[in-house]
């Protein structure tokens, strides 16, 4: 509880989509730092997921953000100080096959909890999470500054910059005047243990290894900014904490991602995560599929530099963490997510971060 100066303790927070994977994690550690927390998601869709084998004793209601008149009776009961929206449609290919329920989910869906947030007194500081997609990518190599246009190809990255647009028209329009503080967090291609979602590559390198069967996958070349999940939360949490401290610089867009130097391919991720899954096998996918792009990176200076944030583990030890999670899981059963968040503050206090040398 002492974490980010104990900021978090006794708040009343609402979290949106926190049966997924990074909202099942940030429940935990907002439950950790003695916040009073209500989640507001739909049932999880994979079996087993993190958020069951967790079985937080917190407020869980199952509901769908886009009921936007559920979304303002929701806040008007709970009267959170603080809300972090990551309710969304997540998946690029999933965005394919649906996409006008994908634009629903991730826009209007927004809208409904941001309408909500205004209706309501108590709520004081707001971050929705976005990705880190949203940004109009040409493959050139570069990485993405805050300042950089947002734009997207497919229907998924689209949808988020979108919401990008909506988080920034409802700050100048409704709530700067009204005090109530709201950033949005870009942060994306985060691994850890307790994903099981469909199309993302670690939860993927789980379920072949397991079956015995070869992965194919879509794009081996391609480069990523991935980081481990507690490093994004971790991230969200420093925003959030300045936003609660009211101040108002931080009601903006924000980069989360790992240092350049961590940028890897799928294929490297694939090697690194082979040394714990020595019968790991892959080939690439021969059917041809949706447009991605090749190169994704983030420039995370800005919260470096001003949320005195970074990044805690590198890329192989996020990858030992991640295997040592499923490990734990498969060959034990055991849940050893409060293991990881310990250990993970610790090396954060080693590294002399503020957030975790409150």
């Amino acid at each position: 509880m002492s974490l980010f100066n104990g900021i978090f303790n006794g708040r009343k927070v609402l979290l949106t989509g926190h049966t997924g994977f990074k909202g099942s994690w940030l429940a935990y550690w907002l439950k950790r730092l003695g916040a009073d927390v209500t989640g507001v998601s739909l049932q999880p869709v994979t079996y087993p997921n993190h958020w069951q084998l967790l079985n937080l004793n917190i407020n869980s209601v199952e509901a769908d953000i886009n009921n936007a008149q559920m979304m303002k009776s929701l806040l008007q009961q709970t009267k959170p100080e603080l809300v972090f929206h990551l309710a969304a449609q997540p998946l690029v290919r999933a965005s394919y096959r649906a996409p006008a329920d994908n634009w629903q989910t991730n826009v209007m869906g927004t809208v409904n909890v941001l309408e909500a947030c205004r209706s309501i007194s108590s709520v004081k500081a707001i971050v929705a999470v976005t990705t880190d997609k949203v940004y109009e990518n040409n493959n050139k190599g570069v990485n993405f500054s805050e300042q950089d246009p947002l734009g997207g190809h497919d229907p998924y990255s689209a949808s988020k910059a979108a919401c990008e647009l909506v988080i920034q028209s409802y700050r100048r329009s409704f709530f700067e005047q009204q005090g109530i503080l709201l950033a949005s967090a870009r942060a994306g291609n985060v691994i850890g243990g307790g994903d099981w979602a469909e199309d993302r590559l670690i939860p993927d390198i789980v379920r072949a290894s397991h079956a015995g069967s070869p992965l194919k996958v879509r794009y081996p070349e391609a480069v990523r900014p991935w980081q481990h999940v507690l490093d994004s939360l971790s991230g969200y949490l420093c925003l959030a904490q300045g936003l609660l401290l009211g101040q108002s610089g931080r009601a903006a867009a924000w980069n989360f991602g790992p240092d350049t130097s961590e940028c890897a391919t799928v294929e490297v991720v694939l090697r690194q995560m082979q040394q714990h899954w020595p019968a790991l096998n892959w080939q690439a996918e021969s059917e041809p599929q949706p447009n991605e792009m090749s190169f994704l990176m983030l420039d995370s200076e800005q919260a470096q530099r001003q949320l005195n944030w970074r990044p805690v583990w590198r890329f192989e030890q996020s990858a030992h963490y991640t295997a040592q999670w499923y490990r734990n899981f498969y060959n034990h059963k055991l849940v050893i997510t409060g293991d990881q968040l310990r250990q993970y503050c610790q090396d954060a206090k080693q590294q002399g971060l503020v957030w975790a040398n409150s």
